[in-house]
């Protein structure tokens, strides 16, 4: 994950203006800033978005495919994402650090869209067992300004809701073989229905206050953070939580106590219940 060093000055600001529901650039802990998306931006894909978030910058583009269902789900089609973080969003993409967290958001949208409330993927299957259509969901980052879950979300359900796919006519003569025929006609596509496709919320914690739509500079002052899926009825479908930093603290301070009071020896003085 991209971020920013701050000095011990600007974190107690930062902290001390969440705490009172007034944040840097003047939002509340609840607002959002302005949110740009296009769709249709690139001519060689199904369906696409660009979406800017502050200065978050995402472009994802949809390319649909002819394949063969899954063994398990033999009457559906299914969904495949690759997240390339460029090295130009920031110098920390490059190597392995921006490998590692492309695999993280494809997880991470993987967990949001295995599931059937999310998209009909069985609007997606040809023929049982034999064809079916398969969305190589394909994202970008192009800029980094924080809140990326966020960003890639919006961005992927815009590009869903963009995605044309070819209507398909399967026919059969009378041996039983089976000949596939696609419209040629660019109007004559199906078009899947997002309006199931949940959004992520990050919730950052910093402080004893949680916001939401973090930039660098509040994420380097949390010390937690939980991803909620919702839907837009408001049903919640998955749930992430991150906090590592909190977990190492806690540890290391649970260690250092346990070993502190095992110094003592037995003839420690005990208090409570114990005395």
């Amino acid at each position: 994950m991209a971020s920013v060093s701050l000095s011990e000055a600007e974190k107690v600001y930062i902290v001390h203006g969440v705490q009172e529901d007034l944040r840097v650039d003047g939002r509340g802990c609840e607002d959002y800033r302005c949110v740009e998306v296009e769709t249709d931006v690139v001519s060689n894909t199904s369906g696409s978005a660009r979406v800017k978030l502050g200065h978050t910058d995402i472009l994802v583009g949809v390319k649909a495919e002819m394949g063969t269902p899954k063994l398990e789900k033999p009457n559906e089609g299914y969904l495949e994402f690759f997240v390339d973080c460029s090295a130009n969003a920031t110098p920390e993409f490059e190597g392995r650090g921006g490998d590692d967290l492309g695999t993280e958001i494809a997880n991470t949208l993987y967990r949001i869209f295995n599931n059937k409330s999310s998209v009909d993927l069985k609007s997606l299957c040809i023929s049982p067992r034999e064809h079916c259509w398969i969305l190589y969901v394909d994202v970008l980052l192009l800029e980094c300004d924080g809140n990326l879950f966020d960003t890639i979300c919006i961005a992927v359900k815009a590009a869903l809701f963009n995605t044309r796919i070819p209507r398909v006519r399967v026919l059969e003569d009378e041996e039983g073989s089976k000949d596939i025929e696609l419209s040629d006609d660019p109007y004559d596509c199906i078009r899947l229905s997002v309006e199931n496709v949940p959004c992520i919320v990050t919730l950052c914690k910093i402080g004893y206050r949680h916001v939401v739509d973090a930039t660098l500079q509040e994420e380097a002052c949390s010390l937690a953070s939980l991803l909620v899926s919702v839907t837009s009825t408001g049903v919640v479908t998955c749930m992430r939580k991150t906090g590592k930093r909190v977990g190492k603290v806690l540890h290391a301070s649970l260690q250092s106590v346990l070993h502190k009071e095992e110094s003592l020896g037995p003839k420690r003085q005990k208090v409570g219940f114990l005395g």
